[in-house]
């Protein structure tokens, strides 16, 4: 039997950094901005303060949840 929660991201190896991902604890989208120790390091996609998360803890985005994570991106560089 498992101790990963019920609908924790499956993978073999951490996410690459740069990629999107969503802490499932609070829903925050973030982008991979390195690993420390057991930690996934996520950052807001507009740019911010990092947050640490643990694997079993993220999940990819939904296509909803990554289009506006761009959305929020191109909007902070027109600045609006």
């Amino acid at each position: 039997m498992t101790d990963r929660k019920p609908d924790a991201f499956q993978h073999d190896a951490p996410p690459g950094v740069g990629a999107t991902m969503v802490d499932r604890r609070n829903g925050k989208v973030g982008v991979v901005m390195g690993h420390v120790g057991p930690y996934v390091q996520l950052r807001p996609p507009r740019g911010g303060q990092e947050w640490d998360v643990p694997p079993d803890d993220i999940r990819p985005p939904t296509p909803a949840e990554e289009l506006s994570a761009k959305v929020a991106v191109a909007n902070r560089r027109w600045g609006r």
